[in-house]
């Protein structure tokens, strides 16, 4: 019988005394993603298995929740040394002729006859028999033909890399800003990967921003959806509020305010809702908003932790997980957002936080940020 081995980083499997907490959210994780499918879910010590008719399609979803590390299509068999060899052959078989390989064998259960090494011994010299034109290479082997022993036999016919990382809603939740970019969705995949609950905010400046530049945004919600199975993106009304910094506070001023508002307002959200933090996907000295100075006078602004996990990489590293994850091409789309649309041409790089926080006071700061959340929409991907 063929089925879905599905193994779980070793950080949940190290846990402890909470290891059953990290486990339970991961099977709901999964039970979660395969709502639509129909299938079976069973152990065989301390190994997760799943059967099913569509195992491509649930492979394909599985390999996407967070905390899993590989899942292996593998086939059930007796415990029997001669059905485990013709399975192992067939495992071979499907490497073409010349590959070299090593039988690795896990005896879970050791009520077996025989131990691993001597499983692996016998396996290898039916491959060689049997398979000719295939050699053994036990230090850098080009396939590993896996065995497992335990309430049943198991033969692997292949792998699949899972993206790893903790179950996603184990660690908390943030706010992050979500914008049109590169960077943010891939920060927002990076605090999902640690088990951090993602809820999106997007500013939207209409009408000197789109709709097409919120629907940029509500794709790439959508994208990183596909990952965590849902996700809340925040719309809030901004025009307001950088009008009244255009018109009021010095030009060169003008970004670090607006990330001084943007700031309260995502914690605004995150006091709504009951979120633990605020998240960007800023990098140190990428733009004038982003020096050190920059950053420590937009947390000022913050009443929570503010996570940047973007903080210490390069553009290019950024740009490399963009498109692994498939938010790249989105991201790129010729669509503005307020960010972009609204820079001073002479932006200061290192403010000093009395003087911004003097000029930001001549706004009615309290009643721009309580107008702008209460005008939020609200859209779940």
């Amino acid at each position: 019988m063929e089925l879905l081995l599905i193994k779980y980083a070793s950080e949940i499997f190290l846990k402890g005394l909470n290891r059953g907490r990290f486990e339970k959210k991961l099977k709901e994780n999964m039970k979660n993603v395969l709502k639509d499918e129909e299938y079976r879910f069973y152990e065989d010590q301390n190994r997760w298995f799943i059967a099913g008719e569509n195992l491509e399609t649930i492979r394909e979803k599985i390999r996407k929740v967070f905390g899993v590390i590989e899942v292996c299509t593998v086939v059930q068999t007796e415990r029997n040394l001669e059905k485990i060899q013709e399975l192992a052959l067939s495992a071979l078989q499907a490497y073409p002729a010349g590959t070299t390989f090593k039988v690795v064998t896990k005896r879970a259960d050791k009520n077996f006859p025989m131990d691993s090494m001597e499983v692996s011994r016998q396996v290898g010299a039916y491959l060689l028999k049997n398979a000719p034109g295939y050699s053994v290479e036990i230090k850098s082997p080009q396939a590993f033909i896996d065995v497992e022993i335990r309430e049943h036999a198991y033969v692997y016919m292949a792998r699949v890399k899972g993206i790893g990382g903790m179950p996603y809603g184990i660690n908390g939740s943030t706010m992050l800003m979500l914008s049109g970019g590169i960077d943010s969705p891939v920060a927002g995949f990076l605090l999902a990967k640690r088990g951090i609950e993602v809820h999106g905010v997007y500013y939207h400046s209409h009408p000197y921003t789109s709709e097409r530049a919120k629907d940029k945004v509500k794709e790439l919600a959508a994208i990183l959806a596909g990952y965590t199975g849902k996700f809340h993106l925040h719309v809030v009304p901004f025009t307001e509020i950088q009008m009244a910094i255009m018109d009021q506070c010095p030009e060169n001023e003008l970004t670090i305010i607006m990330r001084r508002f943007m700031m309260m307002c995502a914690c605004a959200l995150a006091k709504k809702y009951n979120i633990h933090s605020v998240s960007t996907g800023e990098s140190v000295g990428q733009v004038a908003s982003q020096t050190m100075e920059a950053l420590v006078v937009s947390d000022e602004a913050s009443d929570r932790p503010v996570f940047r996990p973007l903080v210490a990489m390069d553009k290019v590293d950024i740009m490399e997980i963009s498109q692994n994850i498939g938010t790249y091409e989105t991201s790129i789309l010729p669509y503005e957002d307020c960010c972009t649309i609204f820079v001073p041409k002479h932006p200061v790089t290192k403010p000093k936080l009395e003087y911004i926080k003097k000029h930001e006071a001549v706004l009615p700061v309290e009643e721009l940020v309580e107008k702008a959340i209460a005008g939020e929409e609200v859209f779940v991907l």
